[in-house]
């Protein structure tokens, strides 16, 4: 007997570290399980191959996103403009950074991690109106 495997579409959380020159972008499962790490340059090419690398994974639920205001304005404003939704997530507590040390990708996975919680639920607009 034949046996067919429907694949289905995973549901996927993106999470944005991000500064001036590039954006660490964490994406985590239904269950936030990190699914992958990755970098891309502040630039609107940049923030399309992160949009395509974050939909590699399945079917992009929200990207949360630090600084909304600031350096992550730009990447806010084309992810909006792909139809996703964007929460704006606040720098990790600096206590908790200091005792277990910086790393963008840890920021980025937590980022992702508040966003699919619901620890964070503001969904960004543009400031520009």
């Amino acid at each position: 007997m034949a046996m067919t495997i429907v694949e289905s579409t995973r549901p996927v959380t993106g999470g944005v570290d991000t500064h001036a020159d590039i954006h660490v972008v964490a994406a985590v499962d239904a269950n936030g399980g990190v699914l992958g790490v990755e970098s891309f340059a502040t630039t609107p090419a940049g923030y399309a191959q992160l949009h395509g690398w974050l939909a590699g994974f399945g079917e992009i639920v929200r990207v949360g996103v630090e600084g909304t205001g600031a350096y992550g304005a730009g990447l806010a404003r084309h992810l909006r403009g792909q139809g996703l939704v964007v929460i704006e997530v606040d720098r990790p507590n600096r206590q908790e950074r200091r005792r277990n040390g910086k790393s963008d990708e840890l920021d980025a996975i937590e980022a992702a991690r508040a966003a699919l919680s619901g620890r964070v639920s503001g969904t960004c607009e543009d400031r520009r109106r």
